[in-house]
């Protein structure tokens, strides 16, 4: 079983992952969700997080709400592809559950001081409230079993400008942190999720489904940003669940944190030559079987 934290900022692709994540049963022990501020100001992505648990009939789950902007705040860059709701205008009802008071920051640093070497923090957002909990307790970076983000454009153009993706464009110095402090890290980027396409087959399949949260799923993903749109935080969990759906290659990934064109853009260096010696601090996921990620995907939703 895996002891995980999801850090997230939902957003439809955060939702579905949610669903995913919580319908995995023993394989997958979440401790508790962290918002950030990110796809939506910090208060929609907290009421979204919540909206879902609901949903799902989840009140044991403890929502913590974190970071309402950078480190650094840079231009603003709230996600227009998510619909005015941030859940694909999908008509989900509020939810009369509360986040805890506590701040997403504290919350991360307890919980992997309390479970040494047995905490993994999945990080479907902005790295903001990671960076922090680093920079604040830096007692907890060995103590981290690991870190997975969706997150970067290591070997493949950006999708908020033509250099950087999103959740590093929102906050690259906090991914620099991240990537700089020595945590077991893998990137699931543009590299692989730009490869995870819901066609629009797929998403007549989860439409027909007797499952509320696949037709749910089906409302949220049919109007996301693009008419074959991408599982970017569904490859989080799912590599989680299924290594080997998925390829990748270890490199030397760091941020552009320098204002100007390349603000955001994630760097890797794979080569000998390009290493020059240094060791790599990431797995970069460049390769997935979206079939088998899709059939996963359809299997957990429809529990």
């Amino acid at each position: 079983m895996e002891k995980i934290i999801i850090d997230c900022d939902p957003g439809v692709d955060d939702a579905v992952a949610l669903m995913m994540a919580l319908a995995a049963g023993e394989q997958l022990n979440v401790r508790g969700i962290t918002t950030v501020a990110g796809n939506l100001p910090l208060p929609a992505v907290t009421r979204n997080a919540l909206r879902i648990l609901s949903f799902l009939g989840r009140e044991d789950i403890p929502v913590f709400a974190g970071c309402s902007r950078a480190i650094f705040p840079g231009p603003a860059r709230l996600s227009s592809v998510h619909g005015a709701d941030g859940l694909g205008n999908s008509g989900l009802p509020d939810s009369e559950l509360r986040p805890a008071e506590q701040h997403a920051v504290d919350f991360i640093i307890d919980t992997v001081l309390a479970a040494p070497s047995e905490i993994t923090l999945c990080v479907l957002g902005p790295m903001t409230n990671i960076a922090l909990a680093l920079i604040k307790a830096p007692e907890i970076v060995p103590l981290i079993k690991q870190i997975v983000v969706m997150g970067g454009a290591v070997f493949c153009p950006g999708n908020t400008t033509p250099a950087a993706e999103f959740n590093f464009a929102c906050d690259p110095h906090a991914a620099e942190v991240v990537l700089a402090a020595g945590v077991p890290l893998t990137l699931f980027g543009l590299d692989v999720t730009s490869k995870a396409l819901l066609t629009a087959p797929r998403i007549e399949a989860l439409r027909q489904s007797d499952s509320a949260s696949c037709q749910l799923a089906a409302v949220m993903l049919a109007d996301y940003g693009a008419a074959d749109p991408c599982l970017h935080d569904p490859c989080v969990i799912a590599g989680l669940l299924d290594p080997d759906c998925f390829t990748g290659i270890m490199a030397l990934v760091s941020v552009d944190c320098t204002p100007g064109i390349n603000y955001g853009r994630s760097v890797g260096f794979v080569s000998e030559r390009h290493l020059a010696g240094r060791q790599p601090n990431a797995k970069v996921i460049t390769g997935v079987d979206d079939q088998r990620l899709f059939r996963m995907l359809m299997e957990l939703l429809s529990h």
